[in-house]
């Protein structure tokens, strides 16, 4: 239900805002000339429309749709791609699917091999006369083979009665296939498949362990049929798979071919046998010819007319199976593109965009679960909240050597084993938040970890970033300086100073908060120096001329000039550290959005992976929204000049 009024939610905004984009279009005045930037402000309907248009697609192409508004069609397709499985090796050995008989290609082939041995044979400088006539009559004598199985006049009358057997069989299933109540279950049968339809799940829904906690996910797609569509093909799929083994068991070996066979190997094998190790080449060659001899012997080769009764009939079941599809068919066209249900032996599973595409409920379901303490992943939940002692802020925020520097001594113990707190032991347990207080709500969990890892690593770039790089643009000094090294390290990827950075200041927040702070450290001096040089002399001879000082000089025009830089430059350098951040905690984590991405990957979870790259995309769209609003309100003028 929920994917149904989502589909159809997302249909009308789509047309509704494309309806209020067109009327507005012919309704508003638009005074700005082409190139204003006031032209492409507003227009929320468009970014509806866009947002809607890409869910609208993954909800297509995850298959979502489908399962939203047909929810058994993938076991009824899963019970049809087991007929067609089965129907497949029978169909290969006609020309329905094929341009010609089986047998026929197998003959052009082998007979093309034939001629080519032997022209090979006749050619060759290696060999003598002798050995040539003797290789060239084994080659006949295996070509001689063929006509021994296409003759129906040699075919025996057991080889006639099993094709006619099976004829008869697949005529009687289609006969069988018509009837609504095939395959004829007895009420102890139904109730029974009822209570295995129960018990195997839906197409794909998650579950979560009892006790565990940890989440599971069903078989792929239902085998059982829970339809009774899906019952009549699951029936005829398995009448179909004893027909199947039956004919590819049977061989047209009449008593002559057996004989000429056995004669050959024997022959072949006499004069191998007699060869010496100098004649290496014509031995090869009459291994070759027994190879084409043994093909031939295990190949489907009938009569050309003796298959025509049994085609007809499957010709007919396969009509009549597409038929008895209805509009599964188009279920299966329109709803499920880039591919379909396939089967494998006794499995199925969905093959194309669907495979590797989770369904958007799917993966609402399992963000949910991820989400919850008590299931998580890897038993940390993606967000949550945790009442948190307001004494461990306030240990974590205060240095311990306050305590240190106090005068008097900490508190010893007495002789009957007592400690009396004094002054120093109370401040000590207050600066390290050993003391009971009051509990506030405080986020944790995978996103929050990689949260406040960007985070403080962007202050911190920021922080030492944006001074040193105004300094460099002022100051000649400070560019001669600083430039070399600043330059020595920025080329370098992120991910080669990410095994040093991890090695020496471990795998814990430290290191990772280091590595995302080079990384802004360097985005932050240059686009602070480039707003600092950048800066407009006619406007500092102005503030000149007025008797602005040094610092008001700095504070009033050099680093107003220099915040569209300075933002701008924010906005890149969030970017860099998400993509550095996800990466590190690929190399070393046991937390965090990168580590919950590395662990999925290794156990092929598709709906994880897809909601790590959708968690960083939305994290990363929060940042620079924000930094957005901040653009707008630090440099309003920007543009307008």
């Amino acid at each position: 239900m929920f994917t149904q009024f989502i589909t159809i939610l997302i249909l009308v905004s789509i047309v509704g805002c494309i309806l209020y984009g067109r009327r507005l279009i012919k309704t508003e005045k638009v005074d700005a000339v082409f190139g204003n930037p006031e032209r492409a402000k507003g227009g929320t309907h468009w970014i509806i429309v866009g947002s809607s248009a890409i869910l609208l697609v993954w909800l297509y192409y995850s298959w979502d749709i489908a399962k939203g508004f047909y929810p058994k069609s993938a076991n009824e397709l899963c019970q049809v791609a087991k007929v067609n499985e089965s129907l497949l090796g029978l169909k290969y050995q006609f020309p329905i699917e094929e341009r010609e008989f089986k047998s026929t290609s197998i003959i052009k082939i082998e007979n093309k091999n034939l001629s080519k041995i032997s022209n090979e044979i006749q050619g060759s400088q290696q060999l003598n006369s002798q050995q040539k006539t003797i290789l060239v009559g084994f080659v006949n004598k295996t070509s001689q083979l063929i006509p021994l199985l296409t003759n129906e006049n040699l075919m025996e009358m057991d080889t006639k009665i099993k094709i006619k057997e099976m004829t008869d069989e697949l005529r009687l299933l289609s006969s069988n296939f018509k009837k609504k109540d095939y395959p004829f279950e007895t009420p102890d049968e139904k109730s029974a498949r009822q209570i295995a339809v129960s018990e195997q799940g839906d197409w794909g829904i998650i579950k979560v362990q009892a006790g565990t906690g940890s989440i599971e996910n069903t078989i792929e797609v239902p085998l059982i049929a829970a339809t009774d569509r899906g019952l009549k093909f699951q029936a005829a799929a398995e009448e179909l798979t004893i027909i199947n083994d039956k004919f590819f068991k049977l061989r047209n070996h009449n008593p002559q071919f057996k004989n000429s066979i056995k004669q050959l190997k024997e022959d072949i094998k006499a004069y191998r046998k007699d060869l010496s190790d100098a004649e290496e080449i014509a031995s090869n060659y009459a291994k070759d010819i027994v190879k084409i001899a043994r093909r031939i012997e295990f190949a489907s080769i009938y009569p050309p007319s003796a298959l025509n009764e049994m085609q007809n009939a499957i010709v007919e079941f396969d009509n009549l199976q597409k038929a008895e599809q209805g509009g599964l068919r188009f279920v299966d066209i329109f709803l499920f593109p880039a591919g379909t249900i396939v089967s494998s032996g006794t499995s199925c599973s969905e093959q194309g965009s669907g495979r590797w595409l989770p369904k958007p409920s799917d993966t609402l379901n399992k963000f949910i679960l991820m989400s919850k303490p008590s299931v998580g992943y890897k038993n940390i939940p993606l967000l949550w909240i945790d009442m948190m002692d307001v004494s461990k802020i306030v240990g974590f925020i205060l240095p311990d050597w306050i305590a240190d520097i106090l005068p008097g001594e900490y508190p010893v113990h007495s002789s009957d084993g007592v400690v009396k707190q004094n002054f120093k032991g109370k401040v000590l347990k207050v600066v390290t938040g050993d003391f009971k207080l009051f509990k506030i709500p405080v986020p944790y969990g995978h996103i929050w970890d990689s949260f406040l890892r960007v985070f403080l690593g962007l202050v911190f770039g920021i922080l030492i970033g944006v001074p040193l790089g105004l300094f460099m643009g002022l100051n000649r000094f400070a560019k001669g300086f600083f430039d070399p090294l600043i330059e020595l390290y920025r080329p370098v990827p992120p991910l080669a100073w990410a095994p040093l950075i991890i090695s020496v200041l471990g795998i814990d927040n430290t290191g990772k908060v280091f590595l995302l702070f080079m990384v802004s450290l360097s985005i932050m001096i240059i686009s602070a120096r480039a707003g600092a040089s950048g800066t407009q002399l006619s406007k500092i001879h102005a503030a000149h001329s007025l008797g602005a000082s040094k610092k008001q000089i700095l504070r009033y025009v050099i680093f107003p000039n220099s915040l569209p830089e300075i933002l701008t430059g924010i906005r890149v350098a969030v970017g860099m550290c998400w993509g550095t951040l996800v990466a590190a905690e690929f190399l070393a984590g046991t937390t965090g959005i990168g580590f919950v991405e590395n662990v999925a990957k290794k156990y092929f979870q598709y709906e994880v992976i897809w909601i790590t790259i959708f968690i960083m995309g939305m994290l990363g769209l929060l940042f620079d929204v924000t930094l957005r609003k901040i653009i707008d309100k630090t440099i309003p003028w920007r543009g307008k000049g």
